[in-house]
């Protein structure tokens, strides 16, 4: 059966802070912890007003010290905008501190725009065609420190950690195949080439390390509810969230607001639908019906799921009820 897991934006709904958000963030990860999902992750991002995850794994080790046996990740870390060796002392530094629960997803976009970009990477020569290079990099610090060696991980070194290639294309599905890792796809934003770089991973996927098969984690939206007018009413956060972001207007996650998508010109809504297509938004017969379907035409091996949702109890109700419908999926035999 597909697993399901979370990842956290820490959305900073209308009417809050960040600090609110961080301690929504914790307390999510306590509430699907107690449900059974299997890890937690959140994303960095950057100059977005409506997302506090930005220094990624700062925010972690505040989650962490409120769960005590879901996995915690990134996902992800873009990594063109850090040395590989900061990231491995910051990541190390939670694997040292909860040993056996950190995953490192690992992304080549900025994460925010380019002036943002620009001020993160003071230096410039570096960008996203290093990438393949500072994963190999980053990942060798984690390997035990040989005898003299000159510059080392400190924590990291010997330290065990999942890494993971983060992708909208089929550029991170060919690096993650020829690494043996296991392939991350953002499809809950960018579904355009999930198909064609799940193939491309499958077919292309080399076991050069502990994992032996490829493993598929695809992003979805889930916007669960009592109705289906319920649920599209919470999903319109997300819907303007997404079109503000679109249109150079970040803001904090908006306010439901009744027949949004209506309210579009028709090229808005077709954009907004394309974007959005992997998100299941219903009652739980609806969710139901649109994850088995999600799952029979994609095989994923994994789904990450995420929840723009600007009430943190609707967002926690929401993923109650996933995780129900799950369960009774699991429980009844193949063919049935």
């Amino acid at each position: 059966m597909t697993v399901l897991s979370v990842l956290d934006l820490s959305p900073v709904p209308e009417g809050s802070s960040a600090g609110d958000a961080l301690r929504n963030s914790a307390g999510l990860a306590r509430h699907v912890e107690a449900l059974g999902y299997r890890r937690f992750w959140m994303a960095e991002h950057h100059n977005m007003p409506g997302i506090a995850s930005a220094a990624t794994a700062v925010a972690l080790a505040h989650v962490a010290t409120h769960t005590s046996s879901i996995r915690l990740g990134a996902g992800g870390i873009m990594l063109p905008n850090h040395a590989p060796l900061i990231i491995a002392e910051q990541f190390g530094t939670l694997a040292a501190l909860h040993p056996g629960r950190i995953d490192l997803g690992l992304g080549r976009a900025p994460g925010t725009d380019q002036n943002t970009m620009r001020a993160l990477r003071r230096n410039l020569g570096t960008g996203p065609d290093e990438f393949p290079r500072d994963v190999v990099e980053l990942m060798e610090y984690f390997k035990p420190a040989a005898p003299g060696q000159a510059i080392q991980a400190v924590p990291g070194a010997g330290l065990e950690m999942e890494f993971w290639i983060l992708g909208s294309s089929t550029y991170g599905a060919q690096l993650a195949a020829m690494l043996g890792l296991p392939y991350a796809f953002a499809s809950h934003f960018a579904p355009q080439q999930m198909m064609e770089a799940i193939a491309v991973y499958r077919e292309r996927f080399r076991p050069v390390g502990e994992l032996q098969k490829p493993h598929v984690m695809l992003g979805c939206g889930v916007f669960a509810a009592d109705t289906d007018a319920e649920a599209r009413l919470l999903f319109s956060s997300q819907q303007q969230a997404f079109v503000n972001l679109r249109t150079g207007r970040p803001g904090k996650l908006p306010r439901p607001v009744e027949g949004y998508e209506e309210s579009l010109d028709p090229y808005a809504q077709r954009v907004l639908s394309g974007s959005l297509s992997c998100s299941f938004v219903g009652s739980r017969e609806t969710v139901r019906r649109q994850l088995a379907e999600f799952i029979a035409r994609t095989g994923a091996d994994e789904l990450m799921v995420t929840a723009q949702i600007h009430d943190p109890e609707a967002r926690k109700r929401s993923f109650t009820m996933l995780a129900e419908v799950h369960a009774e999926m699991d429980a009844v035999p193949a063919g049935a």
